[in-house]
């Protein structure tokens, strides 16, 4: 017979769970990961500031985001894409990609990867 263990909702305030630092002013807040008991994903909030952005990288694992605020470009194989607040982007697995900030505000997103994938990701 298997058991599972039966998981309890959990509601957290973005701004309460501790940032980690990421090159360029970027800030990184894990939701829920490991630490929180989630079986299957990881949520990610960053915080990027005007100007910042990621790395021109790819992960072995696919990935969700959601821009919550700001304005920013994806740059990819296909090219560059605008983003905007409500913009959700798939990235499928080894796809090669590029986050930039290109307004004058905060750009914001929530990104969810599988839990291994927790502690990725490719600041400047």
């Amino acid at each position: 017979m298997i058991t599972r263990r039966r998981l309890k909702v959990l509601i957290r305030n973005v701004d309460d769970i501790p940032s980690v630092s990421y090159g360029d002013g970027a800030q990184k807040r894990v939701v829920f990961g490991q630490k929180q008991g989630a079986p299957t994903f990881a949520m990610r909030i960053f915080d990027v500031p005007p100007g910042g952005g990621s790395s021109d990288h790819s992960h072995d694992f696919e990935h969700q985001m959601l821009i919550l605020e700001g304005e920013g470009t994806l740059r990819n194989e296909q090219g560059d894409a605008p983003l905007k607040a409500g913009s959700a982007l798939f990235v499928p697995a080894n796809e090669r990609h590029q986050l930039r900030n290109t307004g004058k505000e905060n750009l914001r997103f929530v990104c969810v990867v599988p839990l291994r994938g927790e502690d990725s990701c490719s600041p400047l």
